[in-house]
């Protein structure tokens, strides 16, 4: 299975929904870079099941062990192995989906593909083998905070089903997006968002949505021309997480409806830096970062696994019917927040390396 992700700073994870436990291996992490367990703990708690009324109630703390790599608060170049042991996995409530294929769900295609799976609650295709990318995300964290201080990364969920949020890329903060259950950037539109779930969870059903993200004070000159364009390797890190069904960066779709001279984003000087009046490019031209704010969105699909009875067919290949068993977010936009700024991060700093290593780590352009 392809677990790999990155060059430079390359993660591995590992790890089954209702195995023994999950994690990853980070190679190509700088030495001497500050890292606790703490730092990690705190990105783990944004994601981890149990967390509030409208996620999934698993009852798991994800508490971390980091194995190796780091030496006295500080890394040493060597892998970094971090560990989060599964601790209230319930195996036997997908027993039934032994023999049953869940409608939307990777059940069918694994078969299909190896001949063998893991049904214990997805195995590989469950959300929680994300611990592992938000884990190795902080540690990635810490590299952009100590080489490259001032970037920002930010995610919130804009909207669900038709619920559509106000929300300001530009001045949106930490705090207003982690200072509610839905993680939105819009206090006025949580309650409505709240019911709205609540709603899906009690009918036995589930609801998609989109995320939106931005990164702020990403210096220019990150990416590559061709196949490792900026935006093409966060369209394949957000599109490898769980339930995702669409991305677009900067004007996306709508850009179609745009003539060129309504779209082309016009160059001027400030300050002695090279600005853009407008950022239809998502801040990303060429493939390569121009120092805006990079702006882009991620669509989710509704939950696949539901509580009420759906036509499916078994393994032997005859037709049934399967309800859905087992603890399941009936919306998983909340907590799919900081994976999606985990996976921002994971670019962003390989990103950062790769171009430290190519042409050095402050951008050679002048005007």
């Amino acid at each position: 299975m392809s677990s790999f992700f990155g060059r430079c700073f390359q993660i591995a994870t590992w790890g089954e929904s209702h195995g023994g436990g999950v994690g990853v291996v980070v190679d190509g992490c700088p030495p001497r870079i500050p890292l606790s367990e703490e730092q990690i703990q705190r990105e783990l708690d944004r994601r981890r099941p149990g967390q509030s009324k409208i996620v999934t109630p698993r009852d798991e703390a994800d508490q971390c062990e980091i194995l190796s790599g780091v030496f006295e608060g500080q890394t040493l170049g060597s892998p970094i192995a971090v560990l989060v042991r599964n601790k209230d996995a319930r195996p036997a409530a997908y027993e039934e989906m032994a023999t049953k294929y869940r409608p939307s769900h990777a059940d069918y295609t694994y078969d299909a593909k190896y001949g063998i799976r893991n049904w214990q609650g997805g195995g590989r295709a469950s959300a929680r083998e994300t611990i592992g990318r938000v884990a190795a995300a902080a540690i990635a964290r810490q590299v952009l905070d100590t080489l490259a201080p001032g970037i920002e990364i930010l995610a919130w969920v804009s909207t669900i089903r038709d619920l559509r949020t106000e929300v300001d890329p530009d001045t949106v903060t930490a705090e207003q997006i982690e200072s509610n259950i839905v993680r939105t950037g819009d206090s006025a539109r949580v309650e409505e968002m709240i019911d709205l779930i609540k709603e899906a969870r009690d009918e036995g059903n589930s609801l998609g949505g989109i995320i939106e993200a931005v990164i702020r004070g990403c210096p220019p000159g990150l990416g590559a021309p061709v196949f490792d364009k900026l935006e093409a390797d966060l369209a394949r890190a957000m599109m490898s997480l769980p339930a995702t069904k669409g991305f677009e960066i900067g004007s996306g779709f709508g850009g179609t409806l745009l003539t060129g001279e309504e779209h082309n984003d016009h160059f001027y000087m400030d300050h002695g830096r090279v600005r853009t009046h407008t950022n239809h490019s998502g801040g990303i031209q060429g493939g390569i970062s121009n120092g805006e704010s990079i702006g882009f969105r991620v669509a989710f699909k509704p939950t696949a696994t539901i509580m009420t009875e759906q036509p499916t067919v078994s393994n032997t290949g005859s037709d049934t019917e399967l309800k859905g068993r087992g603890r399941h977010d009936p919306c998983v936009l909340p907590r799919a927040v900081p994976m999606v700024e985990a996976m921002s991060t994971l670019v962003i700093c390989d990103h950062l390396l790769r171009q430290r290593a190519q042409c050095g780590l402050e951008s050679s352009a002048h005007p």
